[in-house]
């Protein structure tokens, strides 16, 4: 019994109608997991599985270009066990099919590649690959072609056709996407190990160097403390003088780099305790009534007469108070006038140090909470110091669920307020 031929072209129609649904079903269901694959070998191994699978080729591979030598290199490829042997080929872009893809940016079918002069037969006689039918396809990202993707040797035999074309269009402009987020990702992770590798570098020369400062600081002040103590008052007395307070400040310079610590939440434990707040104001004033006098500022306190008790890292809290207390006397000038207050804050306490001094912008009210901001020009800066004592400040604050805020009038002083819980639960 004669078949009709009629028939036989209808089911083979059929066959391939069927193939094509399933395929297209493929790259709807692979685009999902494109768009969340983020590590760049499993998405490119992704990609020519899904090439090879969608279009029933015997293997499939991606090349991308290499940004230092221009040419092309192997990202991915199936249907070899000799991969590690592919990576180390580069395909070059002039004489190679690959290459033609490339600098067209169209697609590509050969399917006779054994005759094809523009084939690279190197590649196959370096994993024992023989490519005899192939469809390539540009990679292509926004106005750029960034690699190449290849399909070969369809395993029914059946030329690569016009539908073949769409379904790997389709799976590389997806692919093409996916590869540059993944790059991206890859990008900002390397970034980021460097930077932390930066900052514990930065974290360790600055505690060896506060530590190994402090001896040879202690010597120099020892000895010029016994000089003090045993001249008359004279130009040698002032010289000594002036040793004493570049001692001081280097002696400060060298607690703040300590205190950097404070600027990384992570690396903080703070140890509670009960104490009267207005005790703690008061013993730094008192340390500062020296530079305050030498200065002529006025300093007033204004505490409330019953005690207010907080639950807090006295330590730190007092570190809080003196760097504000140093800021304000800093850029206070002579004969000015400091305030300290405190008063309830809608169940908080809220302590205040207001002076007289230059003022703030105020553009610049929040930026200098900020590590290492200086409001004036560092190369023409009257003020000393790194710019970290506000920084230090709000994060120990913060540290502590209260907030701290600065207000300003240029040219009439600034007011830096901050609070903590009156009553904290342990």
């Amino acid at each position: 019994m004669d078949v009709d031929p009629n028939l036989i072209d209808l089911k083979a129609e059929n066959a391939l109608l069927k193939r094509r649904v399933i395929s297209y079903k493929q790259l709807i269901q692979i685009s999902q997991v494109l768009s969340s694959t983020l590590e760049l070998v499993p998405l490119l191994q992704l990609i020519i599985q899904t090439a090879a699978d969608s279009l029933g080729t015997e293997a499939a591979s991606l090349m991308l270009v290499d940004e230092r030598t221009g040419g092309l290199h192997f990202a991915a490829s199936s249907g070899t066990t000799s991969y590690e042997e592919l990576s180390k080929i580069e395909v070059p872009i002039e004489g190679s099919i690959a290459g033609a893809i490339y600098k067209s940016g169209e697609p590509l079918i050969v399917n006779d590649a054994g005759e094809d002069p523009r084939h690279f037969g190197g590649v196959d006689r370096s994993v024992d690959f023989d490519t005899r039918t192939l469809l390539g396809v540009p990679l292509r990202l926004r106005n750029r072609v960034i690699g190449v993707l290849e399909a070969l040797n369809k395993l029914d035999s059946m030329p690569f056709d016009e539908q073949d074309v769409e379904i790997l269009l389709t799976l590389a402009s997806q692919a093409a996407v996916a590869i540059d987020n993944a790059r991206m990702v890859k990008h900002l992770r390397d970034a980021n190990r460097r930077l932390s590798k930066l900052d514990e570098l930065k974290t360790n020369f600055l505690s060896i160097a506060s530590h190994e400062l402090r001896t040879p600081l202690m010597i120099v002040q020892g000895y010029a403390s016994f000089l003090q103590q045993n001249l008359d008052s004279g130009e040698m007395s002032t010289d000594v003088d002036m040793v004493l307070r570049g001692v001081k400040q280097l002696q400060d310079l060298i607690e703040t780099m300590t205190n950097l610590q404070y600027l990384e939440a992570a690396g903080i434990e703070l140890e509670r305790e009960k104490f009267v707040l207005q005790e703690l104001v008061q013993e730094v004033q008192a340390e500062w009534e020296v530079l305050t006098v030498q200065k002529q500022q006025t300093v007033r306190l204004s505490l409330p007469a019953h005690s207010i008790q907080v639950i807090a890292d006295r330590p730190k809290i007092r570190l809080v108070v003196t760097n504000l207390l140093n800021n304000a006397v800093s850029f206070t000038p002579e004969g000015g006038h400091i305030e300290i207050s405190m008063r309830p804050h809608t169940g908080m306490v809220a302590v205040a140090v207001a002076d007289t001094g230059t003022g703030i912008p105020a553009d610049e009210l929040e930026n200098i909470f900020k590590g290492f901001h200086q409001v004036e020009n560092p190369l023409t800066r009257h003020q000393e110091g790194l710019g970290l004592g506000l920084a230090i400040a709000r994060r120990i604050v913060e540290l502590h669920d209260g907030r701290i805020w600065a207000e300003s009038v240029l040219g009439r002083g600034s007011r830096f307020t901050f609070t903590l819980p009156i009553v904290w639960e342990v």
